[in-house]
């Protein structure tokens, strides 16, 4: 029996091969009029591989956020820590950890030339939700007042957010994701103090 390994693309490249032919192709030809068989004819795999890592063409682009979103909740979800609101700062910063989603960031800075304004607006506006969940039901469980557990966490949804389209804007590699992203959170640092301000001048 030959022991030579099979050819063909190796399984592991796959997801990233498809997200370059994918934006390959929305650049060339815009969003809409790309298909899923058009991404799989461009990278050259099968449809039942793309459906291996995506269940959309709009998931090429958010795959690497998701995963990182979908840790954060978890992370959440399990901690019954005494400082809730140091975990949840923690975890929220851990998803700019050695980010990379070229793809995300090549649609963002393209939007215009891909015709993927209004696709991005609504699934960015997901992906805000997603963490403000996961934030405002940790920050309850750590006896955060409700309202203010939901303002927060929608700061910190928005923060994930507005980082990553800033660095995005700037060009991927000009600097780290992290570091944008510990700016917006300092932002955000600062609204429960000055949420108190008016009241307490009342």
């Amino acid at each position: 029996m030959s022991s030579e390994p099979r050819t063909g693309r190796p399984r592991a490249s796959s997801r990233e091969v498809l997200a370059e032919a994918a934006c390959e192709l929305f650049l060339e030809r815009g969003y809409d009029a790309t298909s899923i068989a058009d991404i799989t004819s461009r990278a050259g795999v099968s449809r039942s591989s793309f459906f291996n890592y995506f269940s959309s063409k709009g998931d090429v682009l958010w795959a690497a956020l998701d995963e990182r979103i979908a840790a954060l909740r978890t992370r959440l979800h399990s901690d019954e820590g005494p400082d809730a609101a140091t975990t949840v700062r923690a975890a929220v910063a851990e998803i700019a950890d050695d980010f990379e989603p070229e793809s995300l960031a090549l649609a963002m800075a393209n939007s215009a030339a891909m015709g993927i304004e209004d696709e991005l607006e609504r699934e960015s506006a997901l992906r805000r939700a997603r963490i403000a969940r996961a934030v405002a039901d940790r920050l309850r469980r750590g006896g955060e007042d409700a309202l203010r557990a939901e303002v927060l966490a929608a700061a910190y949804g928005g923060a994930v957010l507005a980082s990553v389209e800033l660095w995005a804007d700037e060009g991927p590699g000009r600097r780290a994701l992290g570091s944008v992203l510990d700016r917006a959170l300092t932002v955000v640092a600062t609204l429960p103090a000055a949420a108190v301000l008016p009241a307490a001048a009342s």
